[in-house]
């Protein structure tokens, strides 16, 4: 079946993939992912999602800010590729899309955070073409209030 890769920008249309978001947070609950979504949406929060189909086989968010350092930016924000489904060039696709849009908006850079032990995921973005740059620094105030 053909891949279609589609961009997602409403809390109706990500909440219906709720599923694949799943496969990252398998303890988040709805009402609490639409919650986040209705916060994160104004302020420039979107998604890239490629269908099989009717089904999602991968989904990312995408985020777009501006900082002084870097000028215009694309965040990655949750990549998931559905356990069924890797290893057919989804991540592939969703970072080609990525990459397409951040140069048609004129961004200087693509960022993403992948946790330290995530080797997979490192290897991944390795050879989309990232590099680690620094290390991305936090201090948790509410580790109740994490998903």
């Amino acid at each position: 079946m053909r891949l279609e890769i589609r961009e997602l920008t409403t809390v109706d249309e990500m909440v219906a993939q709720f599923e694949v978001m799943q496969h990252l947070y398998n303890k988040f609950t709805l009402e609490k992912y639409k919650s986040y979504l209705s916060e994160m949406i104004p302020h420039n929060y979107t998604q890239v999602a490629v269908f099989e189909g009717d089904i999602c086989v991968g989904i990312s968010g995408l985020w777009s800010g501006t900082k002084l350092w870097s000028g215009k930016y694309l965040e990655v924000d949750n990549f998931i590729v559905h356990p069924d489904h890797r290893m057919k060039g989804i991540g592939k696709m969703m970072t080609d899309y990525i990459d397409k849009k951040a140069k048609e908006t004129d961004c200087t850079m693509i960022v993403l955070d992948a946790f330290t032990g995530n080797f997979t995921a490192h290897r991944f973005y390795y050879n989309q073409g990232y590099v680690p740059k620094g290390f991305h620094f936090l201090k948790i105030l509410n580790e109740d209030g994490l998903s």
